[in-house]
């Protein structure tokens, strides 16, 4: 208890803990619909673009964020649109932006005075990096990704699953499609402040794939993949502190351990 106090005792840690336990949550509900869609990579994809497009601003000494969210929203609407136009293949563009990102991002700084510490936090996650502003963007972030989920259940559930007949049923298809596409795109550039681009993708992919195992409704995916998420965020902060380890680590850590009860869980049930 009185590690627990001291952990809080912190500014950065408390900064930390709200931005992260808010991030965990907003990628753990749109996880469920974008694994349901086949885009369980996307958090990869794009967080390679955030890379990037950090990098650059870093080494033009602009502001991160300014760049990086009008970026990664422009990929991932792209990406989730491709499916309806047959030219390229969403797994085959989603490759092409993770390495050619990577690549801008690297020689970016390579022209510059090399690897900085800023630039390395956006690599491999810090959770000293988190700002104030993170904390309110994320506040803002998780109201509209909550309020989104619950206004749009319906949307959602058939965007996620009948595109088609989303398409056919005279509402505003693209809208949802849309509002799916600027949401994650977001939570996967502010995600990437504690988590980095390395580790990002798992706080969708973990919390979706473990619910799987074991839950088939579409809402007890959804609320049992957020409740998953926030709770290995919470017990990744602990362990982090206690340790001395990573705060993304630990988180995907935890994940991983959910994953195996879960899947042992669903093999049992389903014997």
């Amino acid at each position: 208890m009185t590690l627990l106090t001291e952990m809080f005792s912190y500014s950065f840690m408390v900064r930390g803990f709200i931005v992260g336990f808010i991030i965990s949550l907003c990628a753990a509900l749109l996880g469920s619909p974008l694994v349901l869609k086949r885009y369980s990579m996307i958090g990869d994809g794009l967080s390679h673009v955030s890379f990037g497009a950090m990098a650059i601003a870093t080494a033009l000494n602009w502001a991160p964020l300014s760049l990086a969210i009008p970026l990664v929203i422009l990929a991932s609407v792209i990406l989730l649109n491709l499916s309806e136009k047959g030219t390229l293949r969403g797994d085959a563009f989603l490759g092409l932006i993770s390495t050619g990102s990577m690549a801008v991002g690297v020689s970016a700084i390579s022209l510059t005075k090399g690897m900085n510490i800023d630039v390395t936090n956006y690599m491999f996650g810090s959770i000293l990096s988190m700002t104030q502003g993170d904390v309110y963007l994320s506040l803002v972030l998780g109201a509209l990704i909550i309020l989104s989920f619950i206004l749009f259940y319906h949307e959602i559930f058939a965007v996620t699953f009948d595109e088609t007949f989303a398409r056919v049923s005279g509402g505003p298809y693209k809208a949802y499609k849309m509002l799916l596409a600027v949401l994650t795109a977001i939570t996967i550039v502010l995600g990437m402040r504690m988590m980095g681009a390395m580790l990002i993708s798992s706080l969708i992919l973990f919390p979706a794939f473990s619910a799987m195992q074991v839950f088939g409704r579409f809402y007890q995916l959804i609320i049992a993949s957020a409740i998953l998420g926030v709770t290995a965020f919470l017990l990744g902060m602990v362990l982090s502190y206690f340790y001395a380890l990573p705060t993304g680590a630990s988180i995907v850590l935890i994940n991983m351990s959910f994953f195996i009860i879960f899947y042992l869980i669903g093999r049992r049930k389903n014997a």
